[in-house]
């Protein structure tokens, strides 16, 4: 099953009152669609970004920043029904699952897309939603004209999830300019399932909103602390942040010994009170017997993702006398970066020798510390 989003960030953000699109206003340090992107990527197998032909530049250049990589672009309509079409026509033919998301959410939580993608995929069609919980009231002018029972009525978010025969449908036999993309399909008189949305999914429309949003950036991180140390010995490869640096000796271990991985790995999983890399992937199991620890990251990061945790950033010191690291960082940083899902620009790493002393002085080992920041996510 192929999934593919569609991130809406070709508005005017009129209401917001701006100036700008408000898909590039910044929002904790990035512009605001860039977040949504983000969530995206995580459930998909690509996105198709849907721009304003005058916003092109800058939006390449918040990506750029952000270490994002559009898959496609499309360019916006006059309605935001023109904007989700010109996507559609963008995706490639083996998407079979579409989510359809606006760049003015960005706090999208995985387990609810995951949700609407099982819903999509069963049902043809899925939306987040909450039950109303405020009285409703009906005007006339500046007075009320009664009163609106909130029974059995919901407040609908994105992103919104289906089986792409069935979106491509409603888009050709629905002519109507609705708000949503489940109204269209409704309009066909197929079933559209309701799936528990989010409070912190919230839709940045007013200054307020905003205001709201960055608040919810500001909710405090969690915090690790790992290190790690392999002895040198002859006859083993030297590798460090998933990169083998030529050298005489290499890190004994049972995986590949990657002492700047381990490290990482065992910050971010204490960061979540998720134990040590030892009790994940113990020396003991044949399983792991020369495993690139580049797997293990990648594997720990999928742990964290589904137990609601987001890496943000991390910071790495190798203590090594020899041989000399500094060449080697950027790919290091490259790779580490990719494993997490962040930019190169949240991940801080730096090479250092103990001035000949100890252990690492004497060439006897390596040694690393790591410190890890993760969010819970916002499910």
């Amino acid at each position: 099953m192929s999934v593919w989003g569609v991130l809406v960030a070709a508005g005017s953000g009129i209401r917001l009152g701006a100036g700008i699109n408000k898909a590039l206003l910044l929002l904790g340090g990035e512009a605001l669609f860039c977040h949504g992107f983000r969530a995206l990527k995580r459930v998909c197998a690509g996105v198709v970004l849907v721009i304003r032909p005058e916003d092109q530049a800058e939006v390449e250049e918040a990506l750029l920043h952000g270490g994002l990589q559009a898959d496609r672009m499309a360019y916006g309509g006059e309605t935001r029904r023109q904007s989700v079409e010109n996507a559609l026509a963008q995706l490639p033919a083996d998407a079979q699952i579409v989510l359809v998301h606006d760049a003015a959410r960005p706090f999208a939580g995985e387990g609810m897309m995951r949700e609407v993608i099982r819903k999509a995929h069963e049902a043809g069609a899925a939306v987040p939603a909450l039950p109303m919980t405020d009285t409703l009231k009906k005007s006339r002018g500046e007075f009320i004209a009664g009163t609106q029972s909130r029974e059995g009525l919901y407040a609908v978010q994105t992103p919104q999830g289906f089986r792409r025969d069935i979106l491509e449908r409603a888009y050709k036999e629905c002519s109507d300019a609705l708000t949503d993309d489940a109204g269209l399909v409704e309009r066909l008189g197929l079933p559209v399932a309701l799936v528990p949305g989010s409070r912190h999914n919230i839709k940045i429309t007013l200054p307020e909103d905003f205001s709201m949003a960055e608040k919810l950036m500001r909710m405090p991180p969690r915090v690790g602390l790992g290190y790690d140390v392999h002895r040198l010995v002859e006859g083993r490869a030297l590798i460090l942040g998933g990169v083998t640096i030529p050298h005489e000796k290499g890190l004994m271990g049972h995986s590949d010994a990657d002492a700047a991985l381990h490290a990482l790995t065992d910050a971010l999983l204490g960061a979540c009170a998720l134990g040590d890399i030892g009790g994940h992937f113990p020396d003991t199991d044949p399983a792991y017997k020369g495993i690139s620890s580049l797997a293990l990251l990648e594997k720990t990061v999928a742990l964290l993702q589904k137990k609601g945790f987001t890496p943000l950033s991390c910071d790495l010191t190798i203590q090594a006398q020899r041989p000399k690291l500094a060449p080697h960082l950027p790919r290091m940083q490259a790779n580490i970066a990719a494993a997490l899902g962040v930019s190169p620009g949240k991940v801080g790493l730096k090479a250092t020798t103990t001035e000949g002393l100890g252990f690492v002085g004497r060439e006897e080992g390596i040694a690393v510390q790591a410190v890890a920041v993760v969010e819970e996510c916002r499910l």
